[in-house]
């Protein structure tokens, strides 16, 4: 009889395999942060718009993989822009306040979920996002 528990035992493993290259480390690092960075906003104002620009920017250079997660995360404040104009437009005729309320849940839930796979090295492209950048 086995008294000594399995951490990997069932479906999901305990926690995220840790690459041995450093660089992978420090782009997933930066990846969480870069999605993460889109709450910024709700401290400071319009920060969650600038701040992850920023960092895709100044990172973009040492980390090459962080270069798709900075695009994901442009297409994703550009898309969540026009939504917002369309959902606004909206209220007119009364479906407007829904589309809010649903660009708001997505606003919250996109990011989490973002960071948690970048942090895990790997890429999720935004359900509902427009691809202004390839």
């Amino acid at each position: 009889m086995n008294t000594q528990a399995s951490h990997t035992s069932g479906p999901y493993p305990s926690e995220p395999v840790q690459p041995a290259d450093p660089l992978e480390q420090q782009t997933r690092l930066w990846g969480l942060i870069l999605h993460l960075s889109l709450f910024a906003g709700y401290v400071v104002p319009l920060a969650g718009l600038v701040a992850p620009v920023i960092i895709w920017q100044l990172k973009k250079g040492q980390l090459p993989g962080l270069d798709a997660h900075g695009k994901v995360v442009v297409n994703w404040i550009l898309s969540a822009i026009l939504y917002t104009v369309a959902g606004l437009i909206l209220t007119f005729v009364g479906i407007g306040l829904l589309v809010l309320l649903a660009l708001a849940i997505c606003s919250v839930v996109f990011p989490i979920v973002g960071a948690i796979k970048a942090h895990n090295g790997e890429l999720w492209r935004y359900p509902l996002s427009i691809r202004f950048l390839h």
